[in-house]
């Protein structure tokens, strides 16, 4: 997934975009993850959605929403992959899966493990 963000970061990048546009990627304190992912001014569109919470315990637990093009995400300390590939699945639009049923199926194979 790193090397997905990596090159669609890239493909972005056209001397402007980088300077107006960030991806940040922070630690929390309970402990787990943040992303923060601008996608202002590139040919994804993806309307806005409230908070997205999908929680099986304490422990394994993600969400996300998207507000005026910012895609923002925090999970629990295992979560930072399902975080980008959430991201890359929206992206690509898969419209083969819905949103939901992609996250349940990550997280009950994170269950199993």
């Amino acid at each position: 997934m790193l090397e997905w963000l990596q090159e669609w970061y890239k493909t972005q990048c056209n001397g402007d975009w980088e300077h107006d546009h960030v991806i940040k990627i922070e630690t929390l304190d309970n402990p787990g993850w943040y992303v923060e992912i601008d996608f202002n001014n590139t040919n994804c569109e993806i309307k806005d959605s409230k908070w997205n919470l999908y929680e099986l315990n304490d422990n394994n637990w993600i969400g996300y929403k998207i507000e005026n093009n910012v895609y923002s995400a925090s999970g629990d300390f295992l979560k930072l992959t399902l975080i980008l590939k959430i991201f890359n699945f929206l992206m690509l639009k898969n419209n083969n899966n819905t949103i939901d049923n992609f996250i349940n199926q990550e997280l009950n194979q994170d269950k199993i493990r």
